[in-house]
Parts: structure tokens; C-alpha cells; sequence
């Protein structure tokens, strides 16, 4: 029987939050509840830079545990910088065993240098996995 393969690009969430680094947490917050999302990707300043990504984790750990005001600490004091990026073509199978090599919860999907999802523990499992078994 041949393996079945489930790619990234088929279980990524293309909708996705992208902000700029100079926003500040209380906008990310404000952004993040507005589009449901727990993730923020942060924009590349120009071609040569990396992207950034922030996390609800982030922000309760460097934010909210710290006492720091949200309105006064900006998204790229507290970014994860740069991202370990998931090419779209990846099997869900590497996708996970990357996540678990480098103690990730999430990365963004890119091809040809631009973000075109996210994808996280929920999509392997709930979509990559379930479409495994069937």
C-alpha cells in the first residue's frame, strides 16, 4: 500500500494575523481577540530581514507576568525572531517532528518568502491526522 501524504500547505489556517513590529502589545492584543487568533506573525522590515512571530504565551510570560504595561512595550520586544519557517510541500508527519525537535507550538507556512499560513498542533492533529486514518 502506498504511503499517504498529507502536506502542510493542506492543513495550514491561511487566515492569519500580520503586524508590524512597532505595534505595540495592547494593539496585538486588540487585533489578536478582533481576528480570534493566537498568533501574530510580525513583518520583515525589508527583503534582507527574517520574520517574527508572537504568541499568547509570549505575551503572558514577558507582559503580563512581568507587570510590563501593554500599551508600552512594543511587538518586537517580546518576538520570537526568526522564525523556523514550514515549507509548504512539508508531510504533516516532519512538520510535527520539527515542532518537537525545536519546541514549537507554531510557525508560518512560506513559499517564495511569503507567508501564506500558519500552521499549529491543532492542524496536524485535528486535520493531518484524521486524514491519515481515513
Amino acid at each position: 500500500m502506498e504511503k499517504k501524504i498529507i502536506k502542510a500547505r493542506d492543513v495550514m489556517y491561511k487566515k492569519y494575523l500580520e503586524l508590524d513590529g512597532m505595534a505595540t502589545v495592547h494593539q496585538a492584543l486588540e487585533a489578536m481577540k478582533a481576528d480570534q487568533s493566537a498568533v501574530v506573525i510580525v513583518k520583515k522590515r525589508d527583503e534582507h530581514d527574517a520574520f517574527g512571530i508572537v504568541l499568547l504565551s509570549d505575551i503572558a510570560k514577558k507582559v503580563l507576568a512581568k507587570d510590563r504595561p501593554s500599551r508600552r512595550v512594543n511587538v518586537y520586544e517580546i518576538m520570537s525572531k526568526p522564525v523556523i519557517p514550514v515549507d509548504p510541500d512539508m508531510d504533516v508527519r516532519y512538520v510535527a517532528r520539527l515542532f518537537e525537535s525545536f519546541g514549537l507550538s507554531n510557525a508560518p507556512v512560506v513559499e517564495n518568502g511569503e507567508v501564506i499560513g500558519i500552521v499549529s498542533y491543532t492542524e496536524l492533529v485535528f486535520d493531518g491526522l484524521c486524514r491519515l486514518i481515513e
